[in-house]
């Protein structure tokens, strides 16, 4: 989890991942999408495989790079515990606001 984390924050990467939401691309439609070189896209995705991020297919000559579901999923499930954190401390801090201009009245 925290391999994926530290790959994924990587802003070249992260703009790989946000690409890659809106289904499988070639390396060369990264290029393409990105603006940046094929070798810095080539190693961004090989690290983006090792923390099994994405995962290519061979298609021709191709490789085809899709996110890899599983790990979205373990993702979101670490980041939904936080979301329930806060919620709550926003609630908390709407109830103090409310009983501050209750007062101020």
């Amino acid at each position: 989890m925290q391999q994926r984390l530290t790959v994924i924050s990587e802003p070249s990467r992260f703009r790989i991942v946000e690409l890659l939401k809106d289904g499988p691309q070639s390396v060369g439609g990264i290029v393409d999408n990105l603006d940046l070189g094929q070798p810095q896209v080539s190693r961004h995705l090989r690290l983006l495989a090792e923390a099994e991020v994405v995962d290519a297919t061979r298609q021709a000559q191709q490789r085809i790079y899709r996110l890899r579901p599983e790990s979205m999923r373990e993702l979101n499930a670490w980041t939904q515990r936080f979301a329930g954190l806060w919620s709550e401390r926003m609630d908390r801090l709407g109830s103090f606001l409310d009983q501050t201009d209750s007062k101020d009245q």
